[in-house]
């Protein structure tokens, strides 16, 4: 895909979405478990948030996003990889399996009510080449559960910071906005730094 993009016009924008936007089970759950997280690290509570990617390239907008392998029918949602949620042994269920997607022409969400976004990551064509070259590349861990043992579990936000910081992004100024913070954006950073230690950055 690198030489596709070539002098083409292209960007990278990121979003911060608030946890649980436009559910409201999902962020009482989210506000509970940031509590008892907070408690147990003698600090107080933030907000939480979900992170997910558009990608333009030469006119044509990519949604970049984790979900439910049931909750999208388009066939042309460029799905890039499959997992399991919670276990192995769930995922051989449809009900829980993700899908990380790189959606020509998609959206993501609920953007409408993002937080401090979009966030313009880089306008370097090379760049958001590597972006889209990573994402093909976006290991299928298990959601929710720490298989890299980085403290973190792997989620969606593990996937954008991932990708971002193996497309060579400065990673420190990348941060969820004041007051917050993204559960498994290190879990990414984890895997991303491991690898560039085994292997070398990503060459653009």
């Amino acid at each position: 895909m690198s030489e596709e993009v070539g002098a083409m016009e292209a960007w990278v924008d990121l979003y911060w979405l608030p946890l649980g936007a436009g559910g409201h089970v999902v962020r009482l759950n989210g506000r509970l478990y940031e509590r008892l997280t907070a408690r147990r690290e003698h600090r107080p509570p933030l907000d939480l948030y979900h992170s997910g990617l558009m990608v333009g390239v030469d006119g044509v907008t990519y949604a970049v996003e984790m979900g439910p392998v049931w909750n999208v029918s388009d066939p042309h949602r460029g799905v890039l990889c499959e997992g399991p949620v919670a276990s192995e042994r769930l995922g051989r269920f449809r009900a829980f399996r993700y899908e990380v997607r790189c959606w020509p022409g998609g959206r993501i969400p609920d953007i409408a009510e993002a937080v401090a976004s979009p966030v313009r990551t880089t306008d370097d064509p090379a760049q958001v080449a590597a972006v889209l070259d990573v994402l093909a590349q976006v290991p299928p861990l298990t959601w929710g559960r720490d298989e890299l043992h980085a403290g973190e579990m792997w989620n969606s936000n593990s996937v954008v910071s991932w990708a971002l910081a193996r497309s060579g992004h400065d990673m420190d100024s990348l941060r969820p906005p004041l007051a917050g913070r993204a559960p498994g954006w290190d879990a990414g950073l984890h895997l991303a730094e491991r690898l560039r230690r085994a292997e070398g950055p990503l060459r653009r």
